[in-house]
């Protein structure tokens, strides 16, 4: 093990960790340190160079993620064997931001996206022995094309589910499952060109659903938002009939509609003859208070159309979700033949689901998440106001599985983007998510976290306060 010395400048503005991790890289690169050299333990290192653990842990971090040193279970960690050929050369404090070329460009190292989850934690064990169970021979109905509405066996759990969970009252026959909210959507589309050509939007919303509209021949109208959700006074002066909703974690600002307003706008239905469309998303991870009641579960006219989806509390892959439709459209469902269309989702995957949720899994599943998400969401709340300070403010952080950061750096959204990508980490534009786009904040991103290991969003994290905050010497 080598004796490691060096100088840290803690007014340097570029973060203690990353500086040790500069060195030993540049080490590496050089041949300062050979392959098979065992580096200083974690201890060790902070106590020689009179540093926090935590500073050498990223260091370390780092390094291994960039290939330059390996962990060896109870030995420690050591130099890899390099092509240096290969290698970039190291980095230089008179490069100028954006002017890299795309070989030298950082490969994407942390990537905020959001939308993906965390599968360390799926309970593969678990699922691989209820598929199994799918599979004996005497389950024939693995080999038909199943119930076009989804299988009754699923639906059953589903309706129990959601009225424990969010009081949605509906009976199974209400429910129809599908390979996703996108194609949901569509089926509804075609069921509702009788009511309205128009339908009312949140603006900023989700730019997904808005296509799908538009696509089945809709016209959308923008309704901006009051600080507790959708502006009623605008969407009656709209006249449309219609509204697509995200009440309980509104896409992407992330505000909770109260329950006053959520009485409002039923009453807007019952007024207007309307249709609600409320897509609860992902409404199993609230993290401050108590939740509040689905609208379906509020709606006394049976106006609302619920949506949900087990992308984000368990695995987008497996492309299910569900729909709740009031009397009304579910006589129009059946009147207009669309028990016709084939089930999209596999039978092996809901029967799979079925046994996963009447065994009690899924509950335990989504306790065991919420708190993993929770913790996750704290650690990058944490970090950013530990390194950014007044410097960025973070929007909707009551919920969900993302965040929206704006920087107060003068950069507006595209060179917040292209200044993460030099340093490695990849965040996400908002400015979509208006219809009206140029009245889209100008200094925002978005930010995923599920996907990510507490250890990577902060990695990450510090990434970003480097890229941002503390930007790379133009001097020459």
């Amino acid at each position: 093990m080598i004796d490691m010395t060096l100088l840290l400048e803690e007014k340097s503005g570029e973060p203690l960790y990353f500086q040790l991790y500069q060195h030993i890289k540049k080490d590496i690169i050089r041949g300062k340190l050979v392959a098979k050299t065992r580096l200083p333990s974690i201890r060790a290192l902070s106590s020689h160079l009179h540093i926090s653990r935590n500073t050498v842990e990223l260091a370390y971090h780092q390094l291994i993620a960039e290939g330059y040193v390996q962990s060896r279970p109870r030995s420690g960690l050591y130099v890899i064997e390099l092509e240096l050929e290969k290698l970039p050369a190291p980095y230089s404090r008179r490069r100028k931001p954006f002017e890299a070329s795309k070989q030298d460009s950082a490969a994407v190292q942390y990537d905020f996206r959001y939308g993906d989850v965390d599968v360390a934690h799926f309970p593969l064990a678990t699922w691989r022995k209820l598929s199994n169970q799918c599979l004996q021979p005497e389950q024939v109905e693995l080999f038909s094309y199943g119930d076009p509405q989804g299988e009754p066996g699923l639906r059953v759990e589903i309706a129990k589910y959601l009225y424990d969970s969010r009081g949605v009252n509906c009976s199974p026959d209400q429910i129809i499952i599908g390979a996703g909210i996108q194609y949901l959507l569509s089926l509804l589309s075609g069921l509702m060109r009788t009511a309205n050509n128009s339908i009312a939007m949140e603006e900023p919303g989700y730019d997904g659903v808005r296509t799908i509209f538009q696509h089945n021949g809709f016209n959308t109208h923008p309704i901006p938002l009051d600080k507790d959700g959708l502006n009623i006074h605008k969407l009656y002066e709209s006249k449309s009939r219609i509204v697509y909703i995200t009440p309980s974690h509104q896409f992407p600002y992330g505000m909770v509609m109260p329950f006053s307003k959520r009485m409002q706008l039923l009453k807007w239905a019952a007024d207007q003859d309307g249709i609600i469309i409320e897509d609860d998303y992902d409404s199993e991870f609230r993290y401050v208070g108590k939740p509040i009641p689905s609208l379906q579960g509020l709606d006394t006219n049976h106006s609302t159309v619920y949506l949900g989806t087990f992308s984000k509390c368990l695995l987008p892959s497996l492309r299910i979700a569900y729909m709740v439709l009031p009397p009304a459209l579910l006589e129009l469902h059946n009147k207009q033949g669309y028990q016709l269309y084939d089930q999209t989702v596999s039978w092996f995957h809901q029967k799979t689901l079925e046994l996963f949720m009447s065994n009690g899994h899924w509950e335990a599943h989504i306790r065991k998440m919420r708190n993993v998400y929770h913790r996750k969401q704290s650690t990058l709340i944490e970090a950013i106001r530990e390194l950014m300070g007044e410097q960025a403010t973070v929007i909707g952080q009551d919920a969900g599985l993302h965040i929206l950061l704006r920087v107060h750096n003068g950069m507006d959204e595209s060179e917040l983007i292209k200044a993460a990508e030099q340093e490695g980490v990849k965040v996400y534009a908002v400015s979509p998510f208006w219809a009206q786009r140029t009245k889209a904040e100008a200094s925002m991103v978005q930010i995923g976290f599920g996907g990510l290991s507490n250890e990577d969003i902060v990695m990450g994290v510090h990434l970003l306060h480097r890229a941002w905050l503390y930007p790379v010497n133009t001097s020459p």
